[in-house]
C-alpha cells in the first residue's frame, strides 16, 4: 500500500497544475450532473418488511389519496375569547392556508369537531397535493413560512404535524465555523506558522466541498436522508483536517532531517500517506456497514460519510502533495512566534511519559479502564426513542403547534396511529369494519378513533386511532403492540409512531450482525496491517470502551438530564436510536485513524531496534504531539454542532467529541502503551501457518533508515516502483 500511495501522490506532485485543474473540472462535472438529476433529499424511515411498512405500500398503490403528506394548522383563540367567537378570523386563515403551494385541501375544525372543549385551541388537517417524500424540505420550509405569516393579533396560528417537523431546516453552518476557528488555532501552535496552519482547513473545505456534490450526485439515483450533508460533513470536517495534518507534520518533520523538499515529500507520502489511506478506508467500510440495518435513512448516511471520507483520503494523497510541491520552502511562511529547534525522541516529555508507563503498566492500565468503565456506566440504562416535535427548540412553529395540541387534546394527539384495512385478502370485511373500530378504542391506551374513509374502489379503508400517550413514551409502544394483537391479519397499524417503533425492533435485530460486521474487518485489516493477533484483539476492546463512555455520557446528560440546560436543553430528552447506530460506525472507524497513526510508529521503531519498551516510547514521542493535535481539532470541529438548535445534533456532537477526547488521552496515551508493555513480543505473535496466507499490506514502513537521506536517484527508484 505504501508504495502505491507514493506513486500516485509523487505522480499529482510532478504535474501540480494538471491535478488541480482535474480536480477542479471534477468538482465542476459532479455538481452539473447532480443538478441536471434533479434528487432531493427526504427521509426514508421505514422498516422494510414491517408491518407499517406493509400499510405504507398497501395506501401507495391502493388509496393514494390517503398516502399524500398532512401537516395540522393549529389555532388558539386569544385570551378571554374563544375560536368561535373569532371563527371569521379562523375562515379567513384556512382561505389563505388553502391558497399556499402545494395545499390540496384543508379541513373546517368546527365540521370535524377538532375543537377543543373549553374552546381556546383547535386545529385543522392540512391534505397536501404530493406524498411527504415528493415534496421535499424546501417545500416544507416554504409551507412553514406562509403559515406562520398568517398570524395575527385576533388569532395566534402555528403549523405541526410529524412531517413538518422530520423536514424543518436546522443551521449549524455558524457553529461549524467557530470550528474550524478553533481548529485554525490549534493548528497554528502545532505548526507555528501560518501556512502549514491554513493549508490542512483549505484542504478540509475542498474534499467537502467536493463530498456535498458526490451526496447530492447520489440523491439522484436513491433516497437520500436530509441529515446526510450534516452528519457527513461533520465528519468530513474533521478528518479532512486530520488526514492532511498527518501528512504536512510528517512532510516537515522529514524536511528537518536535511532532506530536500521532493525527498521529504516522498518518504511523507509512503509512510503517513499510506496511513491516511488505510485508516480512511476503515472508516469507509465501517460506515458503508450501516447497510446492513436495512433502514433507509442509516443507508443514506452511512453511505454519504462513507463519500464524504473518501473525497478526503483523495484530497490528501492527490491535492495535498501538488500543493506542497507548489509551495515548497513557502510552508513555512508566515511564522508565529519564535521557531522551535526539533527535539530528540528522548528529549521530548512524550517518551518520558511512555517510559513511565512501560515501567508501572498494571496501575496505567487499571486505571485507565476503571475511569473508561464508571464513564460508561450510565449506558446500561440507555432508553432509545425516536425525536418528537417536543423535544424541538421551543421557538419553532411545530414546537409550538405540538405544546398547544397537547394543551387542547392531550400529548396523545401527536402520536396518531393509522390503521389501514386491506378488503382484498381474508380477515376484516367491509361489514366488520365498524365492531374492528370498537375493537381498537376499547383497547387501553386508545382514547379515540375516527370515522373510516374508503377508497374510491372500495379495496381499502383507513382509520386513525389517537392514544393517550405521546411519540416518544414507552407506553406508546406498548399500545401498538395490543392494538395490533386485537386486529386481524389484514389490518395494519402504521404513522410515523408506529413506524418509529417498528424501525427501533429492527435496529435491535440487526445491531448485532452489523456490531460484528465492523468488528471483524476492523480486526481482519489491522491483522493485515500489523501482522498480530493481540493488536487488532486489543483495539477492538480499547474501541468499545471509549464508545461505551461517549454512549454513557450521553445518557447522563441528555436522558438524565444531567447539564442539559447548559446545552440549551429544557430538560431530560430521549436518546436517539438512529444516533447511537450512526455513532458506532464512525467512532469505530475514527478511533482506528489513530490506532494506526500510533501503532504503526511504534511498528516502525520495533522493527529498527527490536526494543519493545523503547519502540512504545519512541512512538508515542513522534505521534503525541500530532495526534493531540489531530484529537483536537477533532473535538473542536465535534462539539460545535453541540450548539445546533435540534438534540439529535446535539447528542451526535457532544457523543463523537467525548470519544475522540478519551481515544486521544486515556486510551492511546496510557491505554495503550501499558497493555503492550505488558504483552511484549506478544504485541507481534503471528501463527505462521497464519502469516504465509495472509497477503501483505504495508503502513508507514520506510524505505530508508531515518536518518539516511534519500539520494534523487534513490527516490526515483521508490516512484516507479
Amino acid at each position: 500500500m505504501n508504495r502505491f500511495t507514493r506513486a500516485v501522490a509523487m505522480a499529482s506532485a510532478r504535474h501540480p497544475w494538471r491535478t488541480i485543474t482535474g480536480w477542479v473540472l471534477a468538482v465542476v462535472a459532479i455538481f452539473a450532473l447532480a443538478a441536471a438529476g434533479g434528487g432531493t433529499f427526504v427521509d426514508d424511515f421505514s422498516a422494510k418488511g414491517s408491518q407499517s411498512d406493509r400499510a405504507m405500500t398497501l395506501l401507495n398503490e391502493n388509496f393514494p389519496d390517503a398516502a399524500k403528506g398532512t401537516a395540522l394548522v393549529v389555532f388558539q383563540a386569544p385570551e378571554g375569547t374563544t375560536l368561535a367567537d373569532d371563527k371569521a378570523a379562523v375562515t379567513t386563515v384556512l382561505d389563505q392556508v388553502n391558497n399556499l403551494d402545494h395545499v390540496a385541501s384543508v379541513s373546517d375544525p368546527f365540521q370535524t369537531g377538532t375543537v377543543a372543549e373549553d374552546g381556546t385551541i383547535g386545529y385543522a388537517q392540512v391534505t397536501l397535493d404530493v406524498p411527504e417524500r415528493q415534496m421535499g424540505k424546501p417545500a416544507f420550509t416554504s409551507l412553514s413560512n406562509g403559515v406562520s405569516s398568517l398570524d395575527s393579533p385576533d388569532l395566534r396560528v402555528e403549523l405541526g404535524g410529524d412531517a413538518v417537523f422530520l423536514n424543518s431546516e436546522d443551521s449549524s453552518s455558524g457553529h461549524v465555523g467557530i470550528g474550524l476557528l478553533v481548529a485554525l488555532l490549534v493548528l497554528l501552535v502545532a505548526f507555528g506558522t501560518f501556512v502549514a496552519a491554513v493549508l490542512p482547513i483549505g484542504l478540509s473545505l475542498v474534499a467537502v466541498g467536493a463530498g456535498i456534490g458526490g451526496i447530492a450526485l447520489m440523491a439522484s439515483v436513491m433516497n437520500v436522508s436530509v441529515s446526510a450533508i450534516p452528519v457527513a460533513g461533520l465528519v468530513g470536517l474533521g478528518v479532512g483536517v486530520d488526514y492532511a495534518l498527518f501528512v504536512v507534520a510528517r512532510y516537515r518533520e522529514n524536511r528537518t532531517t536535511g532532506r530536500d523538499n521532493q525527498t521529504a515529500l516522498t518518504a511523507a507520502m509512503g509512510t503517513s500517506g499510506a496511513a491516511v489511506v488505510f485508516a480512511g478506508g476503515t472508516v469507509v467500510i465501517a460506515t458503508s456497514a450501516l447497510a446492513i440495518t436495512g433502514v433507509g435513512v442509516l443507508t443514506s448516511i452511512g453511505l454519504a460519510t462513507a463519500l464524504m471520507v473518501f473525497s478526503s483520503v483523495v484530497a490528501a494523497t492527490t491535492l495535498l502533495p501538488a500543493l506542497l510541491s507548489l509551495l515548497g520552502d513557502r510552508i513555512d511562511k508566515g511564522r508565529i512566534g519564535r521557531r522551535h529547534t526539533p527535539k530528540a525522541a528522548e528529549d521530548t516529555a512524550w517518551w518520558r511519559f511512555g517510559h513511565r508507563v512501560s515501567a508501572r503498566p498494571w496501575p496505567y492500565l487499571l486505571g485507565s479502564v476503571a475511569v473508561l468503565l464508571v464513564i460508561a456506566a450510565p449506558a446500561l440504562s440507555m432508553q432509545t426513542a425516536f425525536p418528537a416535535a417536543g423535544d424541538a427548540p421551543k421557538e419553532t412553529t411545530h414546537r409550538q403547534a405540538y405544546d398547544l395540541l397537547t394543551d387542547g387534546f392531550g400529548e396523545g394527539v401527536n402520536a396518531p396511529l393509522l390503521v389501514v384495512v386491506d378488503l382484498t385478502t381474508d380477515g376484516v370485511d367491509a361489514a366488520d369494519v365498524e365492531a374492528m373500530a370498537a375493537e381498537i378504542a376499547s383497547v387501553p391506551g386508545i382514547i379515540s378513533v375516527g370515522d373510516p374513509q374508503t377508497s374510491e374502489d372500495g379495496d381499502t379503508v383507513v382509520l386513525t386511532a389517537i392514544p393517550t400517550t405521546g411519540p416518544a413514551d414507552p407506553d406508546t409502544s406498548t399500545t401498538i403492540d395490543q392494538v395490533r394483537a386485537t386486529i386481524p391479519g389484514n389490518v395494519y397499524i402504521s404513522g410515523i409512531t408506529a413506524v418509529t417503533d417498528d424501525l427501533n425492533a429492527q435496529l435491535s435485530q440487526k445491531l448485532p450482525l452489523f456490531i460484528g460486521a465492523v468488528i471483524a474487518v476492523s480486526f481482519l485489516l489491522l491483522m493485515l496491517v500489523f501482522r498480530s493477533i493481540a493488536v487488532p484483539l486489543k483495539a477492538a476492546v480499547m474501541n468499545l470502551l471509549s464508545i461505551g463512555a461517549a454512549y454513557g455520557v450521553m445518557v447522563a446528560v441528555f436522558q438524565w438530564g444531567w447539564g442539559a440546560e447548559l446545552l440549551g436543553l429544557d430538560g431530560p430528552t430521549p436518546i436517539t436510536c438512529i444516533i447511537v447506530v450512526i455513532m458506532f460506525p464512525i467512532l469505530f472507524g475514527l478511533s482506528m485513524d489513530y490506532e494506526v497513526f500510533l501503532l504503526s510508529r511504534i511498528r516502525e521503531e520495533y522493527d529498527r531496534t527490536g526494543d519493545n519498551t523503547e519502540s512504545v516510547a519512541r512512538g508515542l514521542a513522534g505521534t503525541g504531539r500530532v495526534v493531540t493535535s489531530a484529537a483536537l481539532i477533532m473535538v473542536a470541529v465535534f462539539s460545535s454542532f453541540v450548539f445546533s438548535p435540534v438534540p439529535s445534533l446535539k447528542m451526535l456532537g457532544l457523543g463523537l467529541a467525548v470519544a475522540i477526547l478519551l481515544d486521544a488521552t486515556v486510551v492511546r496515551m496510557m491505554l495503550v502503551p501499558a497493555a503492550m508493555a505488558l504483552l511484549g513480543k506478544a504485541n507481534w505473535w503471528l501463527p505462521s501457518w497464519l502469516d504465509r496466507i495472509l497477503p501483505q499490506l504495508t503502513v508507514e514502513t520506510p524505505e530508508v533508515a531515518p536518518d539516511e537521506a534519500l539520494t534523487p536517484a534513490h527516490m526515483e527508484e521508490l516512484v516507479r516502483r
